[in-house]
């Protein structure tokens, strides 16, 4: 690892408290996410979820009655709130990097892992799913490429690690992740950091 990328990750250490993760729809950032909290001993929120809890409605409800504007200022309020919080581990919606604000609150309060999975892996992943709104369309694979395309600058832009999901398995890497968020790490082939 370069010194300088070594430097930075060592001047994030102690913020390992606050991990906050990023990437698009299904790549694996609450099931990653609940790993590193048990690993760590933090509490995992999936501001999602969260959201879903405190409104009493799905989230594609919300897309439906609100539409993406009235949805994105609920989970604005949201980013804005639990990257305050202590001792947490976040999975983010794969949205939230749209906001300006969110991304200086993710990259300002915490330790930022995008998860990066390419969209036609992701395709295969969500294909069936039909609780993610902003696939209900008729070319869903033509989407998840456009969201890339128009995301993967801003997670980048934020990120302190860049993960390359690849084919292993969420507990693989989770351990990864820990491995180089943790003082003295041991590299990871697939986890690369990021410059800033």
């Amino acid at each position: 690892m370069p010194p300088d990328i070594a430097a930075r990750l060592e001047s994030r250490m102690s913020e390992v408290s606050r991990i906050f993760l990023v990437g698009l729809m299904g790549a694996g950032k609450s099931t990653v996410g609940r790993l590193l909290a048990r690993d760590f001993g933090l509490a995992f929120v999936d501001s999602d979820h969260e959201i879903e809890a405190r409104s009493g409605v799905p989230v594609a409800t919300i897309f439906e009655l609100e539409g993406e504007a009235g949805f994105r200022a609920r989970e604005r309020r949201m980013i804005e709130e639990l990257t305050r919080r202590e001792s947490i581990v976040l999975a983010t919606g794969g949205g939230a990097v749209i906001d300006a604000d969110n991304r200086r609150d993710l990259a300002g309060r915490g330790f930022v892992v995008y998860l990066h999975t390419r969209p036609e892996n992701l395709f295969v992943r969500l294909k069936n799913d039909r609780s993610r709104p902003l696939l209900q369309t008729a070319n869903p694979r033509g989407r998840l490429a456009q969201l890339y395309r128009e995301r993967d600058v801003w997670y980048r832009e934020v990120a302190d690690l860049v993960v390359e999901t690849g084919r292993q398995s969420a507990s693989k890497l989770a351990r990864q992740i820990g491995q180089q968020i943790r003082p003295n790490p041991e590299p990871a082939a697939e986890v690369t950091a990021c410059n800033p």
